[in-house]
């Protein structure tokens, strides 16, 4: 009996291990594969399991949390993983964030989104409305841009672009006062001045 008692408590201790990974990973099945190591082994094509949705390549270093399953360690898998490091902290009940190594966060805040690009590119896309602030410039690759201030002007309640204004300036012409009867012309030409 001890012996049966013996063996089952093995088992259960072998359930959870923690280890750090080597940087050794295959990222292209459909499930990804990690080495990692503890203080007693090195073990390769360990599964990874993650949630739907959300993929990563672990810096090397990483905590990983190991199930042995029926306490077997031969039949593994990682279902949990930390780089401390570049961990995003400070977050409030309710907030999450994906983030990379790199400082790039998306963070799902209480009272908005923020994406921080950490000095690199961004592409918006499907926005329904879009509040950015970058340090070089703003590149908008869309048919109309409205402002509240001069782009659309009044873009609450005037529909007229920039665009329509441009060309009804240079096509424009008007009276002019006292200019003389007969062959003088009363319209003004149109301006050699385009915007």
């Amino acid at each position: 009996m001890n012996d049966v008692l013996s063996r089952l408590y093995r088992r259960i201790t072998m359930l959870v291990g923690i280890g750090r990974t080597t940087g050794v990973a295959d990222d292209s099945g459909t499930t990804q594969t990690l080495q990692y190591k503890t203080p007693f082994d090195v073990r390769g094509n360990t599964l990874r399991m993650t949630e739907f949705g959300f993929s990563s390549g672990l810096p090397a270093g990483s905590d990983v949390l190991i199930l042995s399953l029926g306490g077997d360690r031969s039949s593994q898998v990682i279902v949990a993983t930390n780089h401390g490091s570049t961990r995003y902290g400070n977050l409030n009940p309710g907030e999450t964030v994906i983030y990379d190594a790199q400082g790039k966060a998306v963070l799902l805040g209480k009272d908005k989104l923020t994406v921080k690009c950490a000095g690199q590119d961004i592409e918006v896309l499907e926005a329904l409305n879009a509040t950015i602030t970058a340090s070089v410039k703003v590149r908008l690759e869309t048919p109309l841009v409205e402002s509240t201030g001069d782009i659309v002007d009044n873009c609450e309640s005037n529909q007229v672009s920039m665009k329509a204004l441009r060309e009804a300036y240079n096509l424009h012409g008007h009276d002019v006062k006292n200019v003389q009867a007969g062959n003088d012309s009363r319209t003004s030409e149109k301006t050699n001045k385009e915007v």
